[in-house]
């Protein structure tokens, strides 16, 4: 740490005297989504740079180690976003100049400079169709693309699929657990990790089986009208200079008559019993109510005996585990507004490996991270529209009356499919989670289908094993092995 008294050196440099610009709003724009990356990404591509191998072909595909504590399958989502990416990679010179200002990459070759100013995407992308229920091993996507590039998508791609894939997997679980009828909303907007995700989070949940979203940008970006209740801030700020609760349900009446009113904030029970009152002498119409704290079990069946014709909604740190306690406990709920839970919870860990360079398969092998090597392909069989088997598979196996999973969507940097709706994302969630066996979707202990692995991929898997034998911490012919910190000289 600096001992400085210099005012002026404290506030424009930091400890290894580095410039730093004054404090302001993070923002992002597409034009800075290749800098949305980790540093390691671009000190590996300067490294490929370096020793000549940036242009070598490479495979790396992005799958999920584990699934998710409680979770029996998972929801591919977020291609979209991947591939519009993938179109708009490019490094301003602006950008440029601020990664040469950070001294980081001064040994570099300038070979790397002219890449990074002439970027572009040039390579294919194979992908799940968003929708597709997928488990773990099995890639949701595959990058085939010069090393470099292949490299520096990394992050971003992980990004992207990883979040969407979280919430459109919840979302999808809700909608089995609490049936086809119930209305289920996402108010996830201000637990969303940030802006951008709670616009992703949106998306995801629409097309995995929510009705609607009250994130207005984010339904209207999609073309669907936001959905929403009112704050208890309303009832108390009315009440409180107006004299009443009642008044407060007036106000909003008035100007949202198909409104649904939020009548837990004093007392639950006189506030249906004061609408119910109200709605037998006609002086109003409801459309529905919402309660979002308390017993939701004996208040619902309470406010339903009060208002038989009048939609009840709950919300309140909502999930599938506590709507199937509320169903199987009897509550008479029409819907549900679903948040903090839909939104966050324990991560999707997709990770991003390289299994091919140059048409040579490799694989990790650290315990507990193992890979598979070469590219691959997920071969689903299905009966009577229930799935049966996945086989993962190498690309160059033929389907055995089973259906390839993976697709080309990229070719040489240019998007080759149509992009889908949200309608049809949702119909393909719906059938993928139909077509699970039982003991899968289950959301109590539930079992992961247990993904079989093809003869031919166990052969190379075991024939690059032995491959890397000789390779293990062996110095590049005519190399030195590098001296350990703190010996003198390399052990004899």
């Amino acid at each position: 740490m600096t001992t400085s008294t210099d005012s002026d050196c404290l506030s424009s440099h930091n400890s290894q005297g580095e410039s730093q610009s004054p404090d302001r709003a993070l923002t992002v724009t597409p034009e800075d989504y290749s800098l949305l990356t980790d540093l390691y990404e671009l000190t590996m591509a300067a490294c490929y740079t370096g020793e000549g191998l940036e242009q070598r072909r490479a495979s790396f595909e992005l799958s999920v180690r584990r699934l998710p504590d409680g979770f029996g399958y998972l929801i591919a989502m977020g291609l979209a976003q991947a591939l519009e990416y993938l179109e708009k990679f490019r490094f301003s010179s602006a950008q440029l100049s601020a990664l040469q200002a950070t001294k980081i990459f001064a040994n570099v070759p300038e070979r790397f400079w002219k890449l990074l100013a002439e970027a572009r995407f040039t390579g294919d992308v194979w992908a799940v169709p968003e929708g597709t229920a997928v488990f773990a091993k099995e890639p949701l996507l595959r990058v085939e693309a010069p090393l470099w590039q292949a490299q520096l998508v990394e992050t971003y791609l992980l990004n992207a699929l990883n979040y969407q894939t979280l919430v459109a997997t919840r979302a999808a679980r809700l909608r089995d657990v609490a049936g086809q009828r119930a209305i289920l909303m996402d108010f996830g907007t201000r637990r969303a990790f940030s802006p951008q995700a709670s616009l992703w989070a949106a998306r995801a949940a629409l097309a995995a089986g929510l009705d609607s979203t009250s994130n207005v940008l984010a339904a209207l970006q999609l073309g669907r009208k936001p959905s929403g209740t009112m704050a208890h801030a309303l009832v108390m700020a009315i009440a409180a200079t107006q004299g009443s609760e009642a008044e407060a349900f007036t106000a909003f009446h008035r100007y949202f008559p198909n409104g649904t009113l939020l009548i837990d904030t004093y007392d639950t029970i006189a506030a249906a019993e004061a609408l119910a009152e109200r709605l037998a002498k006609g002086e109003i119409e409801l459309a529905g109510v919402r309660l979002d704290s308390g017993d939701l079990v004996t208040l619902s069946q309470q406010v339903r005996s009060l208002l038989p014709g009048v939609s009840i909604f709950a919300s309140g740190d909502l999930d599938e585990w506590e709507i199937a306690k509320l169903l199987r406990a009897g509550a008479c709920i029409d819907g549900y507004g679903l948040g903090t839970r839909l939104v966050t919870g324990a991560p999707v860990n997709g990770v991003y490996k390289l299994v091919e360079i140059d048409g040579i398969p490799v694989m990790k092998e650290s315990s507990g991270k193992i890979t598979y090597p070469g590219r691959k392909q997920i071969f689903r069989s299905l009966e009577g529209g229930q799935l049966k088997r996945d086989r993962l598979g190498l690309v160059s196996e033929s389907p055995e009356q089973e259906m390839p999973l993976l697709q080309v969507v990229m070719k040489q940097g240019q998007r080759i499919y149509e992009p889908e709706t949200l309608e049809e994302i949702r119909v393909r969630t719906a059938a993928s989670v139909a077509a699970l066996p039982s003991q899968t979707r289950q959301i109590d202990e539930p079992m992961p289908l247990l993904v079989d692995v093809s003869g031919a991929l166990m052969e190379l898997t075991e024939q690059t094993r032995k491959g890397n034998e000789p390779q293990r911490s062996q110095p590049r012919a005519g190399v030195s092995p590098p001296i350990p910190r703190g010996d003198p000289e390399p052990h004899r």
